[in-house]
């Protein structure tokens, strides 16, 4: 697992130094380098090679289109650790982004790195159909905005030291960040042009994105700060509304393992071709013991 995870993570990096290498040189250039890269584990990209991998879809289309992906996450990371909503300081073991150049570098830097990722889908030398290429633009806009993570993120600040039940939690956790989840669930399947297992894979990446959020609060909630590469302990006292806040800790464990279940039973059919996306999904799920 840490093997493909590592090679896909490199094969992302070389094709995102490279794309904004040959972008023309301005002064938000090295500020958006510095919130994009290395840029983490790359378990969206992961999970789109592995989808891919189900439907046979060429790897490096898929390294491509989790290279969008990583751009819209990298955006949202920097803006969400900005003073006027999570206010964190720290993100992937160094300064954030707004630390280390100031907000409105950061907030620029950000908004940079947003349209960058739908240039990456619809450049002309994309090996793809531009029927295809219009449909993965148009889906990721979506994800990326009020219905998807910006939505969630405004749920996510609105909710503070409120009672907020459980229905609404979860329906804020999709959005905001299993909202890029079911992208890399459903890019694939467009790319295919299977469309009959579109839906099928919509459920599929909102239940991981909601187990990979279960994953990250149960990390705040008891992990280690260098480990995490971010400070943690911060959800209860902002009185975030998180399943933790709801349920309990071993309750919220006992949600997250059931909802494994309910992803591993959708992915049977599939056979050997899913083993990889079980082993990410197992991974996600062991990242807050």
């Amino acid at each position: 697992m840490i093997k493909k995870l590592n090679k896909i993570a490199k094969d992302t990096n070389i094709f995102l130094k490279k794309f904004l290498k040959s972008q023309k040189k301005t002064d938000l250039i090295f500020p958006m380098n510095y919130g994009l890269l290395p840029g983490g584990k790359k378990i969206r990209s992961k999970i789109l090679a592995d989808v891919g991998k189900i439907f046979n879809i060429e790897y490096n289309v898929l390294i491509q289109i989790g290279a969008a992906v990583e751009c819209i996450h990298a955006y949202s990371l920097i803006h969400d650790d900005l003073p006027c909503m999570d206010n964190d300081n720290l993100r992937r073991g160094k300064l954030a982004t707004h630390k280390k150049f100031g907000e409105s570098t950061a907030i620029l830097a950000g908004n940079s790195l947003l349209t960058i990722a739908f240039e990456i889908l619809s450049q002309s030398k994309f090996n793809l159909e531009d029927k295809i290429k219009i449909k993965l633009v148009k889906l990721l806009s979506e994800y990326s905005g009020h219905t998807g993570i910006a939505g969630g993120q405004y749920l996510d600040l609105s909710f503070e030291k409120k009672k907020i039940p459980l229905k609404k939690i979860i329906q804020m956790q999709i959005k905001k960040t299993g909202k890029l989840f079911t992208f890399c669930c459903v890019a694939p399947v467009i790319v295919s042009k299977k469309l009959q297992y579109f839906k099928k894979f919509d459920n599929i990446g909102s239940d991981m994105g909601l187990l990979f959020q279960i994953a990250d609060d149960l990390i705040d909630n008891k992990g280690d700060s260098k480990k995490a590469g971010k400070k943690t302990n911060k959800d209860k006292k902002k009185g975030k509304a998180t399943l933790i806040s709801l349920l309990g800790y071993k309750n919220t464990i006992k949600y997250a393992n059931k909802l494994k279940l309910k992803i591993f039973k959708n992915l049977n059919k599939f056979d050997n071709k899913s083993s990889d996306l079980k082993e990410t999904i197992e991974y996600i799920m062991a990242r807050n013991k």
